[in-house]
């Protein structure tokens, strides 16, 4: 049967599987058509969920679990997965995947949540999460893309990057519009440094569906490798045109490196929504989310907005932003403030702690980046090169690391709104 041809849950499915922008008007199609269905409300659930209020989150979770349950154990336990993950309860989902999974191994859509394990923001949780993945993936068999895709992912991030590039290639081969795939893959070209080869593959893959969930975050890894082989203006490009005015971690983030490496960055975020975004409710509440603040506050070179933070997350009772975020905010501010000897004893003495701070490896690298302009401008180059060293010396294309171990002092303001 030709995929055109086929029910409109199995391409719903294959769609939400494939992180696609067809997805949500199939979802919605299969709901209208069999609005019993209780996994397709709670898939469409789980692709809304940030959209919706709590309210409505969860009375139609409570109507997709009461109709599951009339199908059958696998059809409720998945919805109640659902509910536990658009919830924000990332433990309680991880430990109801390791539940789901050994009794419906390979359940590709249990698969859709398997984050919830690095969401956790534990170690343990961590690795008992990509234990699973390399479980669930072996138990699928090597025709399995999604499975492939997910993990491509997990050996990305443990920094098997070669690993990662064949699996990522392999399920491109089986479904070429995999978006699991091809954001491993992205993972692992930066790693690589595959420069413009990633960005045109990039740009290649998004044409075909412009409308897929990781438009914009896919833009921000070519803005990446654009940065990584030198190309600034496309960097920049990326960073106005293609990323939205809430992308303000992504957007910090590409304009830190830029900024890191003498470069202009592009169009600057707004200092005072980024101080409504610390103090509304949640503001803090994530780790990561509040270093992305940071950064986007270094870029405006808000030097006492950056103290403030730092005394705040010096004074969380939460030990992970008292020891880690703290000092990495509070040497964001002496970077700012022209004091990058201060910054280089802050960030040095963080070490693997600095891991903590969230997000992937991809992102936590600007903690590196920053330390190792610090000591630049400090005079220890011979340092920095070593910091530095595993970069340049496997990375195909590294200008930005080049141009970070230049003897130039960084700018410290953004340009124009």
């Amino acid at each position: 049967m030709a995929e055109a041809d086929a029910p409109v849950e199995d391409r719903a499915v294959t769609e939400l599987l494939a992180l696609s922008g067809r997805a949500l008007s199939l979802l919605r199609e299969w709901v209208a058509g069999d609005p019993g269905c209780g996994v397709a409300r709670a898939l469409l659930t789980l692709a809304t969920g940030d959209r919706l209020d709590d309210t409505v989150l969860k009375d139609q979770l409570v109507i997709a679990h009461r109709d599951a349950r009339a199908v059958g154990e696998r059809q409720a336990s998945l919805v109640y997965g659902v509910f536990l993950h658009t919830h924000r309860q990332y433990r309680l989902t991880a430990d109801h995947l390791v539940a789901h999974f050994a009794r419906w191994p390979a359940d590709e859509l249990a698969g859709l949540m398997v984050g919830a394990f690095s969401a956790c923001g534990d170690a343990a949780y961590r690795a008992h999460g990509d234990a699973l993945v390399e479980r669930q993936a072996a138990l699928a068999g090597p025709e399995s893309w999604p499975w492939l895709s997910w993990l491509a992912s997990t050996r990305a991030e443990q920094g098997r990057v070669r690993e990662a590039h064949e699996l990522a290639g392999r399920a491109l081969a089986l479904y070429p519009r995999s978006g699991s795939a091809a954001h491993a893959l992205a993972h692992a070209e930066h790693e690589l440094g595959t420069g413009h080869a990633s960005v045109e593959f990039l740009d290649r893959w998004l044409a075909a569906d412009p409308q897929a969930v990781q438009l914009r975050h896919l833009n921000w890894h070519a803005a990446l490798q654009s940065i990584a082989c030198g190309d600034f203006p496309d960097a920049r490009r990326r960073a106005d045109a293609a990323l939205a005015r809430t992308d303000v971690g992504m957007r910090a983030a590409t304009n830190w490196r830029l900024l890191l490496a003498g470069q202009t960055p592009a169009g600057r975020s707004d200092p005072e929504q980024v101080r409504e975004l610390l103090t509304a409710p949640g503001g803090m509440a994530e780790i990561f989310h509040t270093f992305n603040l940071a950064l986007a506050l270094a870029v405006e070179a808000a030097t006492e907005d950056l103290h403030i933070l730092a005394r705040r997350a010096a004074a969380d009772e939460r030990p992970d932003y008292r020891e880690v975020l703290a000092p990495v905010v509070q040497a964001l501010a002496e970077v700012t403030a022209g004091r990058p000897r201060v910054a280089v004893d802050l960030l040095s003495g963080l070490g693997e702690k600095a891991e903590r701070i969230g997000g992937v490896r991809v992102e936590r690298e600007i903690i590196q980046d920053t330390l190792a302009r610090a000591l630049v401008d400090t005079g220890e180059h011979a340092r920095a090169a070593g910091l530095l060293h595993h970069r340049t010396a496997t990375r195909r294309h590294h200008t930005y690391e080049d141009l970070l171990l230049t003897a130039a002092a960084p700018a410290t303001a953004a340009g124009p709104r």
